[in-house]
């Protein structure tokens, strides 16, 4: 029987520079109200995403510019690889290794282009192996924190005592932009933040908890609901605001059908821990997952504190949940481009 892959510690990462609000609301308007005919009634998504703060890796005035493509990735490269530097040394010292320990890094990020990639960036300031494997993982968007978990998992039980360190770190506040006059680019605007998170994994060692198992769910022709545009003067955000009753009608039984391929009863399932998409996405998934309304209290609190960080968003829900005491069986969920829903159900350690 090949061991589980057992989650020995978790971290989470943000950049210096806080936003809140209601700050976001008042510069937004002063960009926009003039040039978009619209924006009174739009601007009230600022206080309709149940988001109180945010952080960025810029101050609000870089924001305040025009900008292109390439002060877009610099920004990107630079706030990425200091994220993924914080939160992986966090995550190491947790789990009572160094970087030298560390034989295969999973690094998920969608937010910006990095060739070489962020852990190859990193490797200088952290002292990783020169041998150490790297799997760069692009695409996933906000289904990357649990994507991402579940190939760290899977490539952790491949080789049996090896050390897997998976970085999630998107920097989507680089996607602000003021040359698109649209309701999307306002959504954008109120609902992004930037953050990492970091997680060590080992088989044959008892840590946070057991990786169960994990899947995926695809629904064809669904390419437009989420993603990226790649546009002149930077990416575009493509989101459909179909997505809460897209989730709500389909969430539940695609999680059903990942629970019973891995022989796990719905019944079972003491928690689920879910990515905060947005405050109407978190109602929309306590209804298709039937739980009680206001169930998803930490997901709410990580929307409020944080914003949506895109992929490490959900690992920082699992941080709260396992400071409030991990229940038996936790299973995280999160929806991404594709159109796509992933689950990953956690053991907690005896």
């Amino acid at each position: 029987m090949i061991d589980r892959a057992n989650l020995i510690s978790l971290a989470t990462a943000v950049p210096p520079h806080r936003l809140t609000q209601a700050e976001a609301a008042d510069r937004t308007r002063d960009l926009f109200a003039h040039r978009l005919p619209d924006f009174g009634r739009i601007a009230r998504i600022f206080k309709s995403t149940g988001i109180e703060a945010r952080y960025l890796v810029k101050p609000i005035e870089w924001y305040l510019e025009p900008v292109g493509w390439p002060e877009r990735t610099a920004a990107y490269l630079e706030g990425a690889q200091d994220l993924f530097v914080a939160a992986a040394e966090k995550a190491m010292a947790a789990a009572g290794c160094r970087a030298s320990d560390i034989d295969t890094i999973v690094t998920i990020s969608s937010t910006g282009i990095a060739t070489p990639s962020l852990e190859a960036r990193a490797a200088g300031r952290l002292g990783f192996r020169s041998d150490v494997e790297r799997v760069p993982v692009f695409g996933l968007g906000c289904a990357g924190g649990v994507s991402g978990l579940a190939i760290a998992s899977r490539l952790a039980q491949a080789r049996p005592g090896s050390t897997v360190l998976m970085v999630a770190v998107e920097i989507c506040t680089t996607a602000f932009r003021l040359d698109q006059l649209t309701k999307v680019n306002m959504v954008a605007t109120a609902l992004f933040g930037d953050g990492a998170a970091a997680c060590v994994l080992r088989t044959g060692e008892t840590g946070i908890a057991a990786i169960e198992g994990a899947g995926e769910h695809m629904w064809p022709d669904t390419l437009d609901i989420m993603g990226w545009k790649t546009e002149e003067r930077g990416l575009g955000v493509i989101f459909d605001r179909d997505i809460p009753p897209f989730a709500e009608r389909n969430v539940g039984p695609a999680v059903d059908g990942i629970l019973e391929r891995l022989g796990i009863a719905r019944e079972s399932v003491d928690r689920f821990t879910c990515h905060p998409g947005g405050a109407k996405v978190i109602t929309a998934l306590e209804s298709t997952l039937h739980l009680e309304q206001g169930a998803l209290d930490h997901e709410r609190a990580v929307l409020s504190a944080y914003g949506n960080m895109s992929a490490p968003t959900v690992l920082f829900v699992l941080d709260r949940v396992r400071a409030a005491g991990l229940p038996r069986r936790t299973v995280l969920t999160a929806m991404g481009p594709g159109f796509s829903c992933g689950a990953l159900s956690l053991a907690r350690a005896a």
